[in-house]
């Protein structure tokens, strides 16, 4: 059976993953360049994902039925990280403008899920409920990765094109 801790934090993962959809829907619609919107939209599409998945489960913890296996969805292809990464998208991105300022605003997204769902799977005492939540982790990492790599590139190339290295 489940207890009420694990259904508190499918609650707070579930309206993490619901905040997430609605930041990544809204840098997709007031961007003005096709590709971040993609990139964002796809996102969006994968936290509805996960708040479904967790959905499922807090209906199962919240009727007091042991948690079961998690049927998990698989990645999406590379598409999106060779899009995020190509030569041109980076061009075109202002590392002071908008897109940048969502870029690091999801990273920071990122790593409070990161955080929330790696405690939960390190301290779960259910198989399936650690499953889940290393699961979550884990596709979090690759959002994160993503969006730290690109920023890394924006912040790199602003100090180049301002020769701000000391050296």
């Amino acid at each position: 059976m489940t207890n009420q801790k694990t259904i508190e934090i499918l609650k707070t993962a579930i309206l993490l993953e619901k905040r997430g959809e609605s930041f990544y829907r809204k840098v997709a619609q007031e961007t003005e360049y096709p590709e971040v919107a993609h990139i964002f939209n796809t996102m969006a599409d994968e936290e509805v994902m996960h708040a479904k998945l967790l959905s499922e489960k807090y209906k199962e913890a919240n009727a007091n039925k042991p948690l079961t296996k998690p049927d998990f969805p698989a990645p999406k292809d590379e598409s999106v990280v060779n899009t995020i990464l190509s030569e041109d998208l980076k061009s075109k991105i202002s590392a002071a403008g908008f897109e940048a300022a969502a870029i690091s605003a999801a990273i920071d997204m990122e790593n409070k899920a990161i955080e929330v769902y790696s405690n939960r799977a390190e301290s779960a005492e259910d198989v399936y409920e650690k499953e889940l939540f290393t699961w979550l982790a884990d596709w979090e990492k690759t959002h994160h990765k993503i969006l730290y790599d690109l920023d890394t590139e924006l912040k790199e190339r602003v100090w180049n094109d301002n020769h701000f290295w000391p050296f």
